[in-house]
């Protein structure tokens, strides 16, 4: 597989658009799901797979693709965004939302797309490659995130608290010292139950924790709709339950064992060499079962896709995609 090579300035996002296309498809199991489209309605269809899990789609994802070369797919998962019900868990796992990309590719009469994730979007666009591999002609990923227990206890437990020292207090700070041997379980508790107050000032103590640490530009990057509560309701409560079931995945490692299935498919991977949230350890660990893949380490980024390093690559990696042969 060839892959172009940087030349001269670093890329940056394409003019803002509007969606030509938008509504509400309808799940057996009780989900509306908010769909839309922009772009080049005869391009090339891309899927573009939202964080979180919780995170929903935002104007701003439109920009990393070539209006006049995609078809641009983006959804909100259950749950979150406009997607109804809100902040719901019931019929909310990795399987369902898999299943939900497959009847959105249906609706649209799509045969094969492009796929496009990060963090945990890099994580659902695997899972769905992996199970349904004729379906993806290629895949761009940033942030990988291979929802392990290491990752899951690096950032919630113990490993990141170190890097963000000042952050981990504000993100300890709504849990009992006698409960923080498991701050995970801690905030389920919480994000679940019936207090209403507890339930709001740990969904922003936990996506605050997230929104801290996302960027290494410093503060005034950081995105303040981690802090907003209505956000922060739906991202903390999905993101806990997921996180919480080992993201529904058959067994720890999960994704990696299953790397054979898709090592066909054209795949380009954007990392942040100081991503805190989704470590480069495990972009290195896909990289290593995935040699085929093209692995960019962004030395000056973390996280945040909006990041300029991360920006440059991902809108190479989307027109590398657009030149791929049907």
């Amino acid at each position: 597989m060839s892959f172009p090579k940087p030349e001269g300035d670093r890329r940056d996002l394409f003019p803002e658009i509007e969606a030509f296309a938008s509504g509400m498809m309808k799940t057996p199991d009780g989900h509306e799901i908010y769909f839309e489209e922009s772009g080049n309605p005869q391009g090339k269809p891309v899927l573009v797979l939202h964080g979180g899990p919780g995170g929903a789609t935002s104007p701003g994802m439109r920009r990393y693709f070539d209006p006049s070369a995609y078809r641009i797919i983006m959804f909100d998962q259950r749950g979150c965004g406009q997607s109804r019900p809100y902040a719901s868990l019931e019929n909310n796992t990795t399987w369902t939302l898999i299943e939900d990309i497959e009847r959105l590719r249906e609706r649209c009469g799509v045969d094969k797309w492009v796929v496009f994730g990060g963090s945990w979007g890099s994580t659902l666009s695997l899972a769905y490659a992996v199970t349904h591999p004729e379906r993806v002609k290629a895949l761009v990923l940033r942030g990988i995130f291979l929802l392990t227990k290491k990752e899951l206890h690096w950032f919630y437990q113990d490993g990141a608290s170190m890097i963000f020292p000042d952050a981990w207090e504000r993100f300890l700070a709504p849990i009992p010292e006698a409960e923080r041997d498991d701050l995970m379980a801690a905030y389920e508790t919480r994000l679940t139950g019936k207090d209403d107050a507890a339930r709001n000032e740990c969904a922003i103590a936990w996506s605050s924790w997230e929104g801290e640490t996302v960027s290494v530009r410093g503060p005034d990057s950081r995105p303040d709709k981690f802090a907003e509560a209505e956000f922060a309701i739906a991202f903390a409560r999905i993101e806990n339950h997921y996180f919480r079931n080992g993201g529904f995945l058959p067994e720890d490692g999960w994704l990696l064992k299953k790397i054979d299935r898709i090592r066909h498919i054209p795949a380009w991977i954007a990392q942040g060499r100081f991503d805190v949230v989704t470590p480069m350890s495990g972009a290195w660990a896909l990289h290593r079962a995935w040699p085929e893949a093209r692995l960019e380490v962004v030395g000056d980024a973390g996280h945040a896709s909006t990041e300029p390093g991360i920006v440059d690559s991902l809108v190479r990696a989307t027109d590398w995609a657009a030149g791929l042969p049907d």
